[in-house]
């Protein structure tokens, strides 16, 4: 099937798909090559071949995709021409940020309430504000209940710390998907999923040594 073609100087340039169709014109001859996106031009005043032309298919090139991803996040999917997974990406890392800071601001509140607890320093309370953010009786926490408090703190310290860490690792593994989906993505770029399945069926007789036996014949195209 030929595409395009330009006229410069009595030189025809041809850029077609694998058709190995002829087309001879008053001032020139062009020949498309079968299996190849090529062209050979001749000129009627003089049949030297001019040009062999090799037409390159503009693909999606899985590696580039890769190189991209790997550089910025979502710019993969961009080169892809995916862009609606590109506010899927930064959703993710904007809320796995949000969850380092949350996780990571109460961790260093009841890491230096605990630590103070445990020093027993008058001049370093911090966890007096925990007790009163808390509504908590100072009486009890400090006197009566006192281990029972130093192990709140102790379990809240280590709850907070354990989602923050667990918000870092879910960072990388944001950044390693949009990788393996931007280089998946590209390598299934040309993949053909239309819907172009057909089943035909015809009758037929299948001879046997008892006598003709009727059937049918099933041709599946995909």
């Amino acid at each position: 099937m030929i595409a395009a073609l330009v006229l410069l100087t009595n030189v025809g340039y041809l850029y077609a798909q694998s058709s190995g169709v002829e087309l001879e014109g008053e001032h020139i001859k062009i020949k498309a090559l079968t299996g190849k996106d090529t062209l050979i031009v001749y000129r009627s005043a003089d049949t030297t071949i001019m040009k062999s032309l090799g037409v390159r298919k503009m693909g999606i090139n899985p590696h580039t995709a890769t190189m991209f991803a790997a550089v910025v996040p979502g710019l993969g999917q961009i080169y892809n021409r995916k862009y609606w997974k590109v506010p899927i990406v930064y959703g993710g890392i904007a809320a796995l940020c949000y969850s380092i800071h949350f996780n990571g601001k109460y961790y260093d509140i009841y890491r230096r309430g605990y630590r103070d607890l445990i020093n027993k320093d008058p001049n370093n309370t911090s966890y007096m504000k925990i007790i009163e953010d808390n509504h908590l009786d100072p009486e009890l926490c400090l006197e009566r209940y006192a281990d029972w408090f130093q192990r709140v703190l102790e379990n809240k310290k280590n709850y907070y710390r354990r989602y923050r860490d667990l918000s870092y690792f879910g960072i990388i593994g944001v950044y390693v998907l949009q990788l393996v989906d931007a280089c998946v993505d590209a390598h299934f770029h040309d993949f053909d999923v239309t819907d172009d399945l057909a089943m035909k069926w015809n009758p037929m007789i299948i001879p046997d040594e008892g006598g003709p036996v009727i059937g049918a014949s099933v041709c599946i195209n995909f």
